[in-house]
């Protein structure tokens, strides 16, 4: 597992299911790409929503333009965009640069459906 950070997980194709679609937790997967400007805008805010959010949370990026058959798998089309996975499948859709309240709501929305699975205390 490659890390950006201590608190991303860098993904690829080769990753991808056993980071994302095998995962035990939530996992916010962040497309974007070196050359989007408001990639760049909303990963400070993805850093500072998730800092509130960790060991509950999974996050990873993926590079856009290098990874493509991921990104076409889930019909990425704008830049950025988030897609928040449960128990392996996409339950929700972040396009474009959100401020961090608007994140943080569907983050915690997120952490709702885990907590009602029982798969949080």
């Amino acid at each position: 597992m490659t890390m950006v950070d201590s608190k991303y997980v860098v993904l690829t194709e080769k990753n991808f299911k056993s980071q994302v679609l095998d995962s035990t937790r939530p996992v916010v997967v962040d497309f974007w790409a070196d050359w989007c400007g408001p990639c760049h805008m909303i990963a400070q805010v993805i850093e500072m929503s998730t800092a509130e959010f960790e060991g509950q949370i999974r996050v990873g990026k993926v590079d856009f333009d290098g990874n493509s058959q991921v990104a076409q798998r889930y019909a990425i089309r704008s830049l950025p965009t988030l897609l928040l996975f449960k128990d392996g499948n996409v339950l929700d859709r972040i396009i474009g640069a959100l401020p961090k309240p608007k994140i943080a709501a569907k983050l915690n929305a997120l952490l709702q459906l885990e907590r009602a699975k029982g798969g949080l205390l």
